[in-house]
């Protein structure tokens, strides 16, 4: 797969699909832009899954923090990765022996962060793979919201979006295929 564009459908089925997000390299701090795509995902729906192994067994936004993808006990749909595009390669290699014990379906590395061999790798494994994009950025952009701040989400519609429960929160509109 090309990973340097990638199709509205493939990102909507992906944040359609997922229901849970492991977040590696997750932070307390309410200035770091893990914790605002933490607390984006949450009131989205989506079940945020801190990763962090100096702030395990502490919360972030009500969620316990585990010290590593193994320590998680339940599913995880989706790992997005806040580390560094070096770090993501190991990341994405402990992703890739625990895919059945999780049920993972999607490698997603932050802004910034592209790793070609973490990509490789995962999708070999029969991963979907994201690099260089933020889950909170591209909902807001499939949803029309990232409009409400003056930003050009560069979709064109007619159709009215998709509400969600609460005041001005818009739902993405997922492909048929998926």
């Amino acid at each position: 797969m090309n990973h340097d564009r990638y199709d509205d459908d493939y990102i909507a089925a992906i944040l359609g699909d997922v229901k849970t997000v492991a977040l590696v390299g997750a932070s307390a701090n309410m200035n770091r832009p893990s914790y605002f795509v933490t607390k984006y995902l949450a009131a989205k729906g989506y079940t945020p899954i801190p990763v962090n192994p100096g702030l395990a067994g502490q919360e972030i936004l009500g969620h316990i923090v585990y010290a590593t993808l193994a320590d998680v006990p339940g599913q995880v749909d989706m790992v997005d990765i806040f580390r560094n595009s070096e770090a993501a390669l190991e990341v994405t290699r402990e992703a890739i022996r625990l895919k059945d014990k999780l049920g993972l379906k999607v490698v997603w590395m932050q802004l910034t962060v592209r790793n070609d061999q973490a990509a490789a790798d995962a999708e070999a494994a029969g991963l979907r793979v994201v690099m260089n994009r933020c889950p909170k950025i591209e909902y807001g952009r499939l949803s029309g919201e990232i409009g409400w701040a003056g930003v050009n989400a560069g979709v064109l519609t007619s159709k009215r979006p998709r509400l969600g429960i609460g005041f001005q929160n818009q739902r993405i509109s997922t492909p048929k295929s998926s």
